[in-house]
């Protein structure tokens, strides 16, 4: 770790407007899809959840170490797995619901409020898991860059979301944010096992 507290402060700041903006997000997106009867933006807004509950993970052990505590590897391996579970909590949302609502084919109310809400967070996403990567690249934290994979899946899952709210709106289609949940449930598998594995780093960085 750097000795530097620039970077570490920086993280601290990405990790707590992550869950500034989650908790809002998902507040907005489980009262829309519930308004609308669109499952696929309740589990969007319980996705904020899992964003959080990673982000207060993050803040709680960085904010440790800026008050002098040395670094725990111990406990650092506990946070990360915590976020590993998250990941597979994720994955498993997706599939369950996916099934479900193409089981049902349901046929919720056109959300204009859930396009607008997933469109913002196709652009603040993305933007804000490549800062926190970079950060957490920089500081070779490993937690930083597992936040950062969560926050990355994330972005994904808004662009699913506002596909498939977007496809239904215009064209009927219900089967989309199905499918795009099930790709979406791979690459949380995925993530989740290299944050479980402490293995986020590209292999030069974790071998050498």
């Amino acid at each position: 770790m750097t000795t530097d507290t620039r970077l570490p402060r920086r993280a601290v700041g990405l990790a707590a407007f992550t869950i500034g903006y989650n908790v809002l997000e998902g507040l907005v997106a489980v009262f829309a899809g519930v308004v609308a009867g669109a499952v696929s933006l309740i589990g969007f807004g319980l996705d904020s959840a899992i964003e959080v509950a990673s982000a207060v993970v993050v803040l709680v052990r960085l904010r440790a170490e800026l008050r002098g505590a040395e670094p725990d590897e111990a406990k650092e391996k506990v946070a990360l797995r915590f976020i590993s579970v998250t990941f597979f909590a994720l994955a498993l949302y997706l599939v369950v619901d996916g099934i479900r609502s193409l089981a049902v084919g349901e046929r919720p109310d056109i959300s204009v409020a859930g396009i607008v809400l997933t469109g913002a967070s196709i652009v603040v996403m993305p933007l804000l898991a490549w800062v926190k990567m970079r950060t957490g690249r920089a500081m070779g934290s490993l937690l930083v860059m597992a936040d950062a994979a969560e926050t990355r899946l994330c972005a994904w899952l808004s662009v699913s979301t506002f596909a498939g709210l977007l496809a239904y709106a215009l064209v009927g289609w219900t089967w989309l944010d199905a499918v795009a949940g099930f790709v979406i449930a791979i690459f949380a598998i995925m993530e989740g096992r290299e944050a479980w594995e402490a293995e986020l780093v590209e292999d030069h960085h974790s071998h050498s």
